[in-house]
C-alpha cells in the first residue's frame, strides 16, 4: 500500500549496489530544527489561509514541540487540528507558498550534522528516505532540497475541486512509519540488517528496530531510556547552518590584483602556445595517459 506514497524526487544518488541500502530519516527535528508543517504559519497567514488566531495557536504548538516533544495524545490531537484547519485549502496554492518560501523558512534550520549524514550516506552508496508524519505537500519539496531519494509523508484527499478535505488519505506516523520502511525494502530490495533509521521520538520507536542500524538523535525522554535500554547510539545535533554556507567561501581578489593575474595568465597562455606549437613541429604526437587514483568509498558512516 505504502508503493503510493513513497514518491521519488528529484535528486538521483550514486548507482546501486548489490544487495540495495537505505537510511531512513524522520524530518523533524532530526534533520531541521522545527516543525516542518509549522514553521510555514506565518507563510500561510500571509497567503490567507489561515487568521491570526491560528498564527498564534501553531507557533504555541511549535512551542511545545520544541520544548518538549510531542507524545502520542499530542500528536493525535495535533493531527486532527491540523486536517480540520486545512480544508478546504487550494493544493495549488499551498505549494506554490511552500515553493516560494522554502528557502527562506527550511534552509537555515537543517542540522549541518544531519546534512553531513546525507551527504555520506549517498558517498556509500545508500538511498535517503525521508519518513515523516508532516504533510507531502510541504515534505517532498524539503526532500529535494535535501538531496533525498525518496519520501513517505502523510496525504491529505483531495476534492475534485482541488481543496483539501480535511480527510487523511495516508498517515505516516507511528507502526505506519515501519511497515512503509518494510515495504519499501520489499520493493526495492533493500537489506534492512544493513540499514540505517534516525529520528528523535519515541513514536519513531518501530522504524527504528525496522533497521540494523539505528540511531537516535537529539531523542525525547522516552526515546532515550529506549536507547540507552538497547544500546543504540545516541547523536546530538545543534548547529543549524545554511546549505549555502556549508560550501567552502571565496574571497574576491581586488581590482589591482585581478588586472596582475589577467596580465600573468595572457602571458603564460602566449608561452604555452609557443611551446606547444615548437613542440608539434619537432616531435611525434604522443598520447598521454592519465593516472587516476582510487574512489574512497566510505565504509561506515
Amino acid at each position: 500500500m505504502v508503493g503510493a506514497y513513497a514518491r521519488p524526487v528529484e535528486n538521483h544518488s550514486v548507482p546501486h549496489s548489490s544487495p540495495r541500502t537505505a537510511a531512513f530519516f524522520d524530518l523533524d527535528k532530526t534533520v531541521i530544527a522545527k516543525s516542518s508543517t509549522l514553521t510555514f504559519s506565518k507563510s500561510f497567514y500571509q497567503g490567507g489561509l489561515i487568521n491570526r488566531r491560528a498564527v498564534l495557536r501553531t507557533a504555541y504548538a511549535q512551542f511545545v514541540f520544541l520544548a518538549g516533544g510531542a507524545d502520542h495524545d499530542q500528536m493525535e490531537r495535533m493531527r486532527e487540528y491540523l486536517s480540520s484547519l486545512c480544508r478546504g485549502w487550494d493544493v495549488a496554492q499551498v505549494r506554490e507558498i511552500v515553493a516560494e518560501t522554502l528557502h527562506d523558512l527550511i534552509d537555515p534550520i537543517i542540522y549541518d550534522e544531519a546534512a553531513s549524514l546525507i551527504e555520506e550516506h549517498h558517498a556509500a552508496g545508500r538511498d535517503v528516505v525521508i519518513v515523516s508524519t508532516s504533510g507531502a505537500e510541504v515534505v517532498e519539496p524539503i526532500g529535494e532540497l535535501l538531496g533525498a531519494d525518496r519520501v513517505v509523508a502523510t496525504r491529505m484527499v483531495v476534492g475534485e475541486d482541488g481543496r483539501f478535505t480535511g480527510e487523511v488519505e495516508y498517515y505516516a506516523y507511528g507502526p505506519t512509519k515501519a511497515e512503509a520502511v518494510r515495504e519499501l525494502a520489499e520493493s526495492e530490495g533493500y537489506d534492512l540488517a544493513r540499514c540505517y533509521a534516525y529520528s528523535d521520538s519515541a513514536t519513531d520507536v518501530p522504524m527504528l528496530s525496522a533497521v540494523g542500524h539505528p540511531c537516535a538523535v537529539n531523542p525525547d525522554r522516552a526515546l532515550r531510556r529506549e536507547a540507552t535500554a538497547r544500546g543504540w547510539p545516541v547523536l546530538s545535533f545543534h548547529r543549524p547552518v545554511p546549505l549555502k554556507q556549508r560550501l567552502p567561501s571565496l574571497s574576491m581578489p581586488s581590482r589591482p590584483a585581478l588586472a596582475v593575474m589577467a596580465a600573468a595568465g595572457a602571458a603564460v597562455a602566449t608561452a604555452t602556445l609557443v611551446w606547444y606549437t615548437s613542440r608539434r613541429k619537432s616531435t611525434k604526437p604522443r598520447l598521454a595517459s592519465i593516472a587516476r587514483g582510487p574512489l574512497a568509498r566510505a565504509e561506515r558512516v
